[in-house]
């Protein structure tokens, strides 16, 4: 099932994604949240009438870099041994559409395209073999980055949590094996990154894992997996989209810090 976030009339909502061509595409009204029991409340609109919002506003957002081996490799990293997080804050967020705005303190902004994990339920030391247990779906992200800021300041805060430097969506799909999927990422449509979901380094159950050992997970919260070769700047004007296979893509504009 595909699950959307939408406004419509000033109110905020879930929904289901109906349908497959995209100009046909509708939601179904979600009573309740989707994070329990919920009913399809058989009233439906069309997707083309609504305002996509980020598929989740999550508590946090866990981002693991240096995840396939040709990204690190790329940027002169060593491959780490084990998972390394760090952390996008809440207000990073925007959704499909929304504006990449480009921070005044960067001259280097570069793209990276990640499949994203949405938490379920509120979970902590989740064994192995629990870990579907806890995922709601899968979304696509853009970890966006600026890359001198990264390299000058060597702490990632500033770097990878500025404002609107985590674009999610369009929405989650809930029913996905996400083990081998194809990730691709075009900028003013041509392809500058394309890779594989089976060529993480650490799996996502390795990420869950890891990440539950140290603190709790909640409904809502989003683990970025990582981001395959072939990242690179972003201009004022740019357009990037994400998609991933099974999921959707998601697209957003750079533009000027205002």
């Amino acid at each position: 099932m595909r699950i959307a976030r939408f406004s419509i009339d000033g109110n905020v909502a879930f929904g289901a994604i109906e349908g497959d061509k995209q100009d046909e595409l509708v939601l179904d009204i979600i009573k309740g949240i989707p994070f329990a029991d919920f009913e399809l409340s058989g009233t439906k609109v069309p997707v083309g009438k609504v305002r996509l919002l980020p598929p989740v506003l999550p508590n946090k957002v866990v981002a693991f870099g240096r995840n396939y081996a040709e990204h690190a490799k790329e940027l002169g990293n060593e491959v780490p041994q084990a998972p390394f997080a760090f952390f996008k804050p809440s207000t990073a967020v925007i959704g499909p559409g929304d504006e990449i705005q480009y921070p005044s303190f960067s001259a280097e902004v570069h793209h990276e395209a990640e499949l994203a994990v949405v938490i379920g339920r509120m979970c902590r030391e989740v064994p192995r073999e629990r870990v579907k247990d806890v995922i709601f779906g899968y979304t696509c992200a853009n970890d966006i980055t600026a890359r001198d800021v990264q390299k000058r300041e060597k702490q990632w805060a500033r770097a990878k949590g500025f404002d609107t430097s985590c674009p999610l969506g369009p929405w989650v799909e809930t029913d996905l094996d996400a083990s081998d999927l194809t990730i691709q990422l075009t900028v003013n449509g041509q392809q500058r990154q394309l890779g594989r979901t089976s060529e993480m380094i650490h799996s996502i159950e390795d990420l869950i894992v890891n990440i539950s050992e140290a603190m709790t997970l909640l409904p809502g919260d989003v683990i970025l997996t990582g981001t395959p070769a072939g990242v690179g700047p972003l201009n004022v004007g740019d357009e990037v989209a994400v998609t991933i296979e099974g999921i959707g893509t998601l697209t957003n504009k750079v533009v000027k810090r205002g």
